[in-house]
């Protein structure tokens, strides 16, 4: 067991990542544009269907070596810098690293890119050491895997989830949001959006009551939340109280702010990742503006 670990730790440590990524991919952007400057009339077919082909994959352990690269508005390319598959009778692993790059800052780019990297490193050292612990009480089956998708792409914003999906029997799931100003080439976080830190009991209560509005209209959702005026049926500790400062959130395609939940921190597992839309206009007063949030 030890030695297929370092084998796939081997692997997984010698894909190469091409320096010159961002430049490959700003110049098969521009190439596309020369090609399609006389037929306008097809230039947005081809900005949606371009994919980019970047040789990455060195290490037959790969499932493929690049995804289909989704357009962001007019520049900003997503695709799979570094992907990782391998499986047998104990394992399961998938791992997607994305890449952004076409923003206009190099600096933002090789930020995010490397903290991408870096996340899904970490991720497969873990994994790695609960597959040997696991091993020495007797052995089991371990999943892990994590991929990435767009959940917002407007003029402004780029928003990109990255999520995490690890099995032992049961499976949980969590996400992370970068949400992108594409114009000022800033990375948005949640307190940067207020005045004051009053937004976290404001954004909590709201998110209590649809929690409470949600069980009443559908009696098979369930959420750790006190019900007013009754004992919890359930250890203090483990019922919502509020959001972290920085929660996991992002702006989605309507301006509306959405703060989100990995599984079974707000509910049962079944629920999955928990989402809640919160009303513009319970915020407005604190919101530093509405260039983001409308």
């Amino acid at each position: 067991m030890d030695d297929k670990l370092n084998r796939m730790k081997q692997e997984y440590d010698s894909i190469p990542i091409p320096d010159e990524l961002n430049e490959m991919v700003n110049r098969t952007i521009a190439s596309r544009r020369t090609k399609t400057k006389a037929m306008p009339w097809i230039v947005s077919t081809a900005a949606a269907c371009i994919l980019l082909s970047v040789s990455v994959n060195a290490s037959p352990a790969f499932a493929k070596a690049l995804s289909e690269v989704p357009v962001l508005g007019q520049i900003v390319k997503v695709i799979t810098i570094r992907e990782y598959a391998e499986q047998n009778e104990n394992t399961d692993v998938h791992l997607k690293t994305p890449g952004i790059a076409g923003t206009g800052d190099p600096g933002l780019e090789q930020s995010l890119n490397t903290k991408y990297l870096e996340e899904n490193k970490k991720l497969y050292e873990g994994f790695k050491d609960e597959v040997t612990q696991l091993e020495k009480s007797g052995g089991g089956h371990l999943g892990l895997e994590s991929g990435y998708e767009v959940v917002t792409d407007t003029d402004r914003l780029l928003t990109l989830s990255r999520y995490v999906v690890e099995s032992a029997g049961t499976s949980a799931e969590s996400r992370k949001y970068d949400t992108i100003d594409k114009v000022n080439h800033i990375v948005i976080t949640l307190p940067s959006l207020f005045s004051d830190e009053r937004y976290i009991q404001v954004i909590s209560d709201n998110i209590k009551e649809q929690m409470r509005q949600q069980m009443k209209d559908d009696p098979s959702k369930v959420y750790w939340v006190q019900q007013p005026g009754s004992e919890a049926d359930m250890p203090e500790d483990d019922l919502f109280r509020s959001i972290a400062k920085d929660q996991n959130f992002y702006i989605n395609q309507d301006g509306k702010l959405v703060i989100s939940f990995n599984e079974y921190d707000v509910a049962p597992g079944y629920m999955g990742v928990a989402q809640f839309t919160i009303p513009t206009e319970g915020i407005q007063d604190l919101l530093v503006s509405n260039e983001y949030v409308q």
